[in-house]
């Protein structure tokens, strides 16, 4: 029998986490390990003491790719894909590589050590809200077979990408997870993301710089404040956790009630009325 402090299942489980380094991939990183897992991390700067493996990676070559998904052995219980970049001053095809195509790539380079029962859980982001209705000029891209083709895609697409490609790689994201949840179940294999609210990781002063520090002050708030990173992790640790043995194809919003509220027409967007609403962010 496991022991009380295990509920979630992970004491002896192989997880992987990318963007171990900072934010909530550290946050995460440190969960799984005080939880008794043996953790992974990948990033492209050195992870600290919550990983008991570091690889470095870089999501925006395909080479740096394989040879970090070659380094990792069978089998993979979890995988957190926690990288990313906040857009500017990064460039757009940047972070379309490190926030989706690379992500991608590394997530079906991993999914054949994945037995049944094990999970996938990747952060996308409140700034990918209206998915849903971009879903047909999502779904070529996200449906590319693999890196180069993605690639190619984002280059020769930048009218569909719009003014900013995090929000359209978060948007791309939730789409990826909804359609390719569904042949990966059949598999065994769970597939969820998380959509963030304004957290206080590294990424928000690249927010504050992008949007205005008077629009991301000003951002509708219903719980009052930002998250912290962990707020961000638990979820993300829960999601991939055998005890949600039967979700897969979620979309799961950790936005402090953001989305109900705007759903229900309860939030006043009068403050941002002289800001710059292009949608950069913030999760």
């Amino acid at each position: 029998m496991l022991p009380m402090n295990d509920v979630l299942g992970y004491h002896g489980r192989n997880v992987i986490v990318t963007g171990a380094a900072s934010g909530m991939g550290s946050a995460c990183a440190a969960i799984l390990h005080d939880l008794g897992a043996r953790v992974i991390g990948l990033d492209i700067n050195e992870a600290g003491s919550n990983v008991d493996v570091y690889t470095r990676v870089d999501l925006r070559d395909t080479d740096s790719i394989a040879a970090a998904a070659n380094t990792i052995a069978a089998p993979i219980h979890a995988l957190f894909s926690c990288a990313g970049l906040p857009g500017p001053p990064f460039s757009d095809i940047d972070v379309m590589l490190v926030n989706f195509v690379g992500a991608r790539q590394l997530i079906e380079a991993l999914v054949p050590k994945m037995p049944g029962g094990s999970a996938i859980a990747w952060i996308a982001s409140m700034g990918g809200l209206g998915w849903q209705e971009q879903l047909s000029n999502l779904l070529p891209f996200v449906q590319t077979p693999d890196f180069a083709t993605g690639r190619s895609w984002c280059e020769s697409h930048p009218d569909v990408i719009g003014p900013s490609a995090y929000a359209f790689s978060k948007q791309a994201i939730n789409a990826w997870v909804a359609w390719r949840s569904y042949s990966l179940v059949r598999d065994g294999i769970r597939l969820n993301c998380l959509n963030p609210g304004p957290t206080d990781t590294p990424m928000m002063p690249y927010f504050e710089d992008g949007m205005g520090k008077d629009f991301m002050d000003n951002f509708p708030r219903p719980i009052g404040r930002n998250a912290s990173p962990e707020e961000q992790a638990w979820p993300l640790v829960m999601l991939n956790s055998p005890r949600c043995s039967y979700v897969a194809g979620e979309a799961f919003h950790v936005d402090g009630g953001f989305l109900a509220a705007m759903t229900t027409g309860q939030l006043d967007f009068s403050a941002l009325a002289t800001a710059d609403p292009t949608p950069e962010g913030p999760g």
